[in-house]
């Protein structure tokens, strides 16, 4: 079973799915966010996935401590992905400007 903080969930879908072209669903069992057809964020265990421009992957990884490469299931550093850790759930609405920033980046890579 997946595990994932279903406080997390609330704000992620209070954030997202009021969006144009943002459609809920799932990613290897966890709650997902998907921009078109695209998966674009997802929770994973205690914290959430998502698919950035490399560039600013890089950035956020140096400069946010919340925030840690996304590897899903053990494997490899994506490099189009972080992770965001937070324990308190209402946090992630600090990181609307990020979650808009994924949606855009997804949605341009399928037009």
């Amino acid at each position: 079973m997946a595990n994932f903080n279903p406080k997390h969930k609330v704000v992620l879908d209070d954030l997202l799915l009021g969006k144009p072209h943002v459609q809920p669903g799932k990613m290897f069992g966890f709650p997902a966010y998907y921009a078109g057809k695209k998966l674009c964020i997802c929770l994973y265990e205690q914290g959430v996935g998502i698919k950035l421009p490399e560039q600013s992957a890089v950035k956020l990884l140096a400069s946010d401590r919340n925030a840690v490469p996304f590897q899903p299931m053990g494997r490899r550093k994506m490099r189009e992905w972080v992770q965001i850790n937070l324990s308190r759930s209402e946090e992630y609405r600090q990181y609307e400007a990020v979650f808009d920033e994924s949606v855009r980046h997804v949605l341009a890579q399928q037009e």
